[in-house]
């Protein structure tokens, strides 16, 4: 018999031993070790073995497509996720609120506030640059969206994100001798600079320093390219799929690939995000969808910041606000657990570090009883690549077609 299946994603959950453990091992997880208890496990490379993996790249694999393929810059899934539509030869630019002193980064991401992001964001939204039409707009929390459209245009172009702090931006440049591609990097650096000049003294920032909170006085521009044809997952499997996700840029690979997104209220991506809300949209959604993926974001923010506790503290509101009641009240259901990729606290960034894996359901039972890092390690799945998971999944619900005679 046909079953549904879910993926829940906890972003950036795998890590590194800090005084001997992990956020993971050193959470308290009775419903992730049930499901371990009860599922296969083992150990997942979701783009390849020895590749640290983007949120994008990571998503893409684990939705069942070669990131090698089809990846073609995160700004095209930035601006999917806030529902725009590119047309061929626009260029979409991920982007950061960031504040600058003295032209050096003081912090990319404006101290992760937010107040008036949105009526800067209309703001610079008006800028003009003679032949271009500009669009920018806020994504969530610090990041937002901008995308150039006009004639000759090029995504071969470098960043303006120096991608660290107490140094200076960095001034866009072509990545190959074509016109376009210098055409659209002095396009970028005209929209830097008088993006600089408008928010500098603009009476959002002056509120802001006035409440001892950082200006947000810079945009850094990366992750710069163009829409790619991707063929929808409906297309490739035959299965209807939804995706539950605060996260823009996972909403925009979701959305590209043909799902439906389901809005949550109170999800945030944060560490405080609803990810109760989240659960029941999740159990709802099951009744209608044929594959329903939860994405849950605050193991990696705490990642990026170095903070164990709050990492492991997200692990146990997860397990109990949306593992245990998701075990409880779905039914004849293949489910999986993982991460997209590791952001290890020692070093604040993804890396290459294989994610642990669950998959409860009609499966061969293994020996392993805790869902940590070493213990998946010896579980029966062994090490699996992302890119093979859906089709995994799939199989056990028994929705995979015979391949031969």
């Amino acid at each position: 018999m046909k079953k549904k299946s879910l993926l829940i994603v906890c972003d950036g959950l795998g890590d590194r031993p800090v005084n001997g453990v992990t956020p993971l091992e050193a959470a308290y997880t009775p419903n992730m070790d049930k499901m371990a208890s009860e599922g296969i496990c083992g150990l997942m490379d979701t783009v390849l073995m020895g590749v640290r993996p983007g949120s994008d790249t990571a998503h893409l694999s684990l939705f069942g497509y070669n990131p090698f393929k089809y990846y073609a810059g995160r700004g095209p899934f930035e601006a999917a996720g806030v529902g725009l539509t590119l047309k061929k030869g626009d260029v979409a630019f991920r982007c950061n609120f960031a504040s600058i002193k003295d032209d050096k980064i003081v912090d990319r991401r404006a101290g992760r506030e937010e107040e008036g992001l949105s009526e800067l964001s209309r703001e610079i939204n008006n800028i003009k640059i003679e032949g271009i039409e500009l669009i920018y707009k806020k994504a969530a929390g610090h990041r937002a969206v901008l995308v150039l459209k006009g004639e000759d245009l090029s995504s071969n172009v470098s960043d303006t994100d120096p991608e660290g702090e107490a140094i200076g931006y960095n001034k866009s440049k072509p990545l190959d001798d074509s016109a376009q591609a210098a055409k659209t990097a002095d396009i970028l650096n005209e929209f830097t600079q008088k993006a600089i000049k408008l928010l500098a003294e603009h009476e959002v920032n002056k509120k802001r320093t006035q409440k001892n909170k950082l200006p947000a006085n810079i945009i850094l521009a990366r992750g710069v390219g163009m829409k790619a044809s991707i063929p929808s997952i409906k297309e490739r499997l035959g299965i209807s799929a939804a995706c539950i996700s605060a996260t823009t840029l996972i909403k925009g690979v979701a959305r590209e690939v043909g799902m439906d997104l389901i809005e949550v209220e109170g999800a945030s991506g944060h560490v405080d995000s609803n990810i109760k809300a989240k659960m029941r949209a999740t159990i709802k959604a099951l009744k209608k969808y044929d594959f329903v993926f939860l994405h849950l974001k605050g193991t990696d923010e705490a990642s990026h910041d170095g903070d164990f506790e709050s990492k492991k503290n997200m692990l146990e509101r997860i397990d109990v606000e949306v593992i245990g009641p998701i075990l409880n009240d779905v039914k004849d259901c293949t489910i999986a657990l993982t991460g997209d990729h590791s952001t290890p606290i020692s070093i604040r960034q993804h890396s290459a570090d294989p994610v642990p894996i669950v998959i409860v359901g009609d499966v061969r039972e293994d020996k392993v009883k805790k869902f940590t890092e070493r213990e998946c390690a010896g579980g029966g799945l062994n090490r699996i690549r992302g890119l093979y998971l859906l089709n995994i999944m799939l199989d056990i619900s028994d929705r995979v077609k015979l391949y031969g005679a």
